[in-house]
């Protein structure tokens, strides 16, 4: 694997490549049923064709600097993915990511952010968002722990399975401390 940057902790950076989309596929199927329960992605045919597409497209969204898309390693395995969504024009920015359950409440994901954080600034971002359902406390500590400001819930905006789910909106401005 190329392009790997330590964020410490015992964890590093990847960038998301066709190399990577197999054991992706394999960690979101052992991770699939906790996924359901927040991301309308996850009730979507998990296949390796379909899990070689995401990547081929992510990186073709990174080849045209919109996307920077990465995979979270600890030792030699891969262990999450977190990216970074750019709007040039707006200078906007929005942050995801998701974790292997084992690895949860570890500083992963707060690593992982704070590295794309840096590449966010470094780039002339001056609005960061991140998205999670209101419920998802979990995914709702890392903004909070990074110092992102709850803006609001949107309501209903977010179709999960069945259901339909609240959103809430944080963000980090520039000029945020």
């Amino acid at each position: 694997m190329q392009f790997i940057h330590d964020i410490g902790g015992g964890f590093s950076l990847g960038l998301r490549t066709m190399d990577t989309a197999e054991e992706m596929h394999q960690l979101t199927l052992r991770n699939l049923d906790r996924l359901q329960a927040w991301e309308p992605w996850a009730h979507e045919a998990q296949t390796l064709s379909g899990s070689v597409d995401f990547t081929r497209a992510q990186l073709a969204d990174f080849v045209a600097g919109t996307v920077l898309p990465a995979v979270i390693i600890c030792g030699d395995s891969l262990i999450g993915a977190v990216s970074l969504r750019l709007n040039s024009y707006l200078k906007t920015a929005e942050l995801g990511y998701w974790v292997d359950a084992g690895f949860e409440g570890r500083g992963a994901v707060s690593r992982a952010c704070r590295a794309l954080l840096e590449h966010a600034d470094s780039v002339g971002v001056k609005r960061v968002e991140i998205r999670t359902a209101a419920e998802n406390r979990k995914s709702a500590a890392v903004p909070e722990r990074l110092g992102f400001a709850l803006e609001g819930v949107l309501r209903s905006a977010l179709p999960v399975g069945k259901a339909r789910l609240d959103v809430a909106l944080y963000a980090r401005v520039q000029s945020d401390p």
